[in-house]
């Protein structure tokens, strides 16, 4: 929230009273990011336990619009070497940081490096795409077992996957959501709806799930999600 870009100098007191009038809570600052060149970005799912070792799933590749995720899909196509890096960085954040569960650690991926972008000390919301039964343990069953203390012998990678988000494009607070039996006539599809209260502009209302064999790779699936999500709308009541 509150993200823009300064192209110029004499933009700088726009963005800045951007960012602090969008911003979450009541501290005043705000963080200043400079562009690198990179080809994809991927979520590293990233478990610590009480009482083990720490854990990692199979990278999670995602696209974002207006700072927003859209779509994510695993596994993400990433060579060994750069998932080696980003798993070592991973680990030494959070061992530096503490505390049992998932966390959502973002890389930006290129061609030579592999770049720590940010966290999330919770359950990702690229990470939804493990509730296509990508693993044998989504990542919420994943933090609840870590937050328990309850063992989690091995993370297995069983299918391709892909999400893709509903979102609203009015404003709202009577609505109703159409298209989820076609939707869902899409051999390997199925959908959460999040069941939110109203509706905006941009707002993620659900999320699409698609899966399939890894050997197919992600791409179909990709393709798949998205004509799943496209058949959904959204729809503002009509006023009485």
């Amino acid at each position: 929230k509150g993200q823009s870009v300064l192209r110029e100098q004499a933009q700088a007191e726009q963005v800045w009273n951007y960012a602090i009038n969008q911003s979450r809570g009541d501290i005043r600052e705000v963080i200043v990011e400079s562009f690198i060149p990179f080809e994809s970005e991927i979520t590293l799912l990233t478990v610590t336990q009480k009482n083990g070792n720490t854990l990692f799933c199979a990278p999670i590749g995602h696209r974002q619009e207006r700072g927003d995720y859209q779509e994510s899909w695993q596994p993400a196509n990433i060579s060994t070497e750069q998932l080696m890096a980003a798993q070592q960085m991973a680990q030494q954040v959070t061992n530096a940081l503490g505390g049992a569960g998932i966390w959502g650690v973002e890389f930006f991926i290129s061609k030579d490096d592999v770049y720590f972008s940010e966290l999330s000390p919770r359950p990702h919301d690229t990470g939804m795409v493990t509730l296509a039964n990508t693993q044998n343990l989504s990542q919420f069953e994943l933090h609840a077992r870590a937050i328990l203390g309850l063992p989690i012998p091995l993370i297995v990678l069983q299918q391709a996957g892909a999400s893709a988000v509903l979102l609203a494009h009015d404003t709202a607070s009577h609505f109703h959501i159409t298209g989820i039996e076609a939707a869902l006539q899409l051999q390997g599809t199925d959908l959460r709806i999040f069941g939110k209260p109203s509706i905006r502009p941009y707002r993620r209302m659900g999320v699409v799930l698609a899966n399939g064999e890894l050997d197919k790779g992600v791409e179909p699936l990709r393709l798949l999600a998205q004509q799943a999500a496209s058949m959904i709308q959204v729809n503002v009541d009509p006023q009485k």
